[in-house]
């Protein structure tokens, strides 16, 4: 099994990145493709260094790449849940940071976990079942809530459930007010 990978990135895409190491092109899917960007990898030389879960099938053999080992672990206990595979893990890493999820579903927050696209009522329930022990000890603080109070500003403002999650996910402050003007900032860019 191929546990990381270390290469220059010679095509990116949003959903699959191309690493070459050793003169092998590896196709490995991702959650976000900024995201590699923003931490600064594969900007200069094209180097980056991911962590890999590696899915082999009758058919396949397909790559997943995270940048830390924190990503994959989560990844990997989403893929846990029956009912959720690889891309579904992926689309739920997508949308939220890490530790929102977590909060989410230590805290049973079901409601949260709908408004993920693809995520059904059903799903965030088995999600919140299988996995509401790791999280118990998350705190109920109000990163959760600061993030929903911001997501509907962004919503009441126009912008889509999808365009204000991607914004929110980039953004770093932690108050309500201050996240809806960064991720305003974000969303003006583009």
């Amino acid at each position: 099994m191929i546990g990381s990978i270390k290469g220059k990135t010679i095509l990116k895409t949003d959903k699959f990145i191309i690493v070459e190491a050793n003169g092998v092109g590896y196709k490995i899917h991702i959650h976000k493709p900024l995201s590699f960007q923003e931490r600064g990898q594969g900007v200069r030389s094209d180097e980056i260094f991911l962590w890999i879960h590696t899915i082999v099938r009758e058919d396949a053999l397909d790559l997943y790449g995270f940048l830390d080992r924190e990503e994959l672990e989560f990844f990997e206990m989403l893929i846990s849940v029956s009912g959720i595979g690889p891309k579904g893990a992926l689309g739920i890493l997508s949308v939220a940071s890490i530790e929102t999820l977590r909060q989410a579903i230590g805290t049973n927050d079901i409601s949260y976990l709908t408004k993920i696209s693809g995520i059904g009522r059903k799903t965030a329930e088995k999600i919140v079942i299988e996995l509401r022990d790791k999280f118990k000890d998350e705190k109920t603080g109000g990163a959760l809530k600061e993030e929903m109070d911001a997501l509907e500003a962004l919503k009441s403002l126009g912008y889509s459930q999808n365009e204000a999650r991607d914004a929110l996910k980039n953004v770093t402050a932690v108050d309500t007010n201050a996240k809806i003007k960064e991720a305003l900032k974000i969303l003006g860019g583009k």
